[in-house]
């Protein structure tokens, strides 16, 4: 696998989906899987995993 970061996140930032859904941590950017960022997130205490195009993405809102 090609780990190549994108200039718009990078690992470790918290993002979602535009659409909504959970906050997810960026694990990686691959250019094996169509320019996308594998992403992380909790389902209650199941660790998922995806991948999501750049455009899907926004920065998660810091929780206070």
């Amino acid at each position: 696998k090609e780990f190549v970061m994108s200039d718009e996140f990078k690992t470790g930032d918290i993002v979602k989906l535009k659409s909504g859904g959970p906050d997810m941590t960026i694990k990686a950017f691959l250019t094996s899987q169509g320019n996308s960022f594998l992403c992380q997130w909790f389902a209650g205490k199941k660790l998922e995993q995806g991948y999501f195009k750049p455009d899907s993405l926004e920065r998660a809102t810091p929780k206070p």
